[in-house]
């Protein structure tokens, strides 16, 4: 067991903290309260323990000799075959899949495929605030399981808000104030009970504001971190995107090792451009050395455009990936 840094709540913050542990209404808002939210949960304990995981299809995948599970978004590849073609593809490769919005999708089809699927978004529609977005949140959630439980698939995808099909917030957020953050909270919290009731787990992605998702609320990887801990359950977990990290924080390996307990999934794109590890200015052999050293050996998986050639991509993404 291990635990956050130990940074004392300034006095200014007390007020935050005793509301964060009471459930109440803190004073502070914007800025200061995701700020004070940080400090408050820094004195929470980390656990480590794991939930029961949803059936995994037993084929083999792509783990490279650091024991990481390889996974490629279908999304993002082969985009001028059809979308079962893709996912036999990626898996012939050797590596596991991923999907997005599962109402698209011939669920049947896919299931025969062979593949085996690490990540699927898990909800359609709702957002973590306004209280008929959570409602709607919580009904696309439960709608979604039946669908990962056909699939194999471990983990269920959230985000701040919900997304459009430009990847745009649906309702954007300017201020994210200190009620907001208690909303958010009781609405994970009920995720997190439901995922423990059906035996699932849902991961909480972290965007970024400045080039792809602006007005997104709680997007950075410090807010998808303060919100996992606070509710403290391990059926709600951080899927730790490095590029949207790389693009609104930087510093990834101290921030993967910050959050090594609190992770659920990886995934990874360059930076600029959104494509493959190699491409941009982000050293994936080194981060991938220090996820090592962290004890992850869990899904990483790649959610980028290829710079060229997909096939390309996907061996450079495993070539970053494996120990030399």
């Amino acid at each position: 067991m291990s635990s956050c840094s130990a940074t004392p709540t300034p006095p200014e913050f007390a007020e935050f903290t005793d509301a964060v542990r009471g459930r109440r209404e803190p004073a502070v808002t914007g800025r200061d309260a995701r700020r004070a939210l940080v400090l408050a949960l820094s004195q929470h304990r980390v656990r480590q323990d794991r939930p029961t995981r949803l059936r995994r299809n037993d084929r083999p995948v792509m783990s490279d000799s650091y024991g990481f599970v390889l996974a490629v978004c279908a999304e993002m590849v082969f985009r001028d075959e059809p979308f079962e073609r893709r996912v036999h593809i990626i898996h012939d490769l050797g590596f596991a899949v991923e999907i997005w919005n599962w109402t698209t999708k011939d669920i049947a089809a896919l299931a025969a495929t062979g593949a085996r699927f690490t990540s699927m978004t898990g909800y359609v529609e709702g957002e973590l605030i306004d209280p008929a977005g959570a409602e709607a949140l919580l009904r696309s959630a439960e709608r979604s399981i039946p669908v990962a439980r056909r699939l194999g698939t471990p983990n269920l995808n959230l985000h701040g808000t919900g997304l459009d099909g430009r990847g745009l917030p649906v309702r954007p957020v300017e201020v994210v104030t200190g009620p907001m953050w208690l909303a958010a909270e009781r609405t994970l919290r009920r995720i997190a009970a439901l995922g423990q009731r059906e035996g699932v787990v849902f991961t909480i992605e972290n965007l970024n504001t400045q080039v792809d998702h602006p007005g997104t609320p709680f997007a950075r990887a410090a807010d998808t971190h303060a919100l996992v801990t606070a509710v403290d359950s391990p059926h709600l977990r951080m899927n730790l995107d490095l590029y949207h990290a790389q693009v609104g924080e930087g510093n990834l390996i101290d921030l993967l090792r910050r959050s090594i307990d609190r992770i659920g999934e990886v995934q990874v794109a360059d930076v600029p451009g959104r494509c493959e590890p190699g491409t941009g200015e982000i050293n994936y052999p080194a981060v991938a050395a220090a996820l090592h050293a962290s004890g992850y050996a869990g899904v990483v998986a790649l959610e980028a455009w290829p710079a060229d050639d997909s096939n390309v991509a996907l061996e450079r993404f495993r070539a970053a990936f494996t120990a030399r």
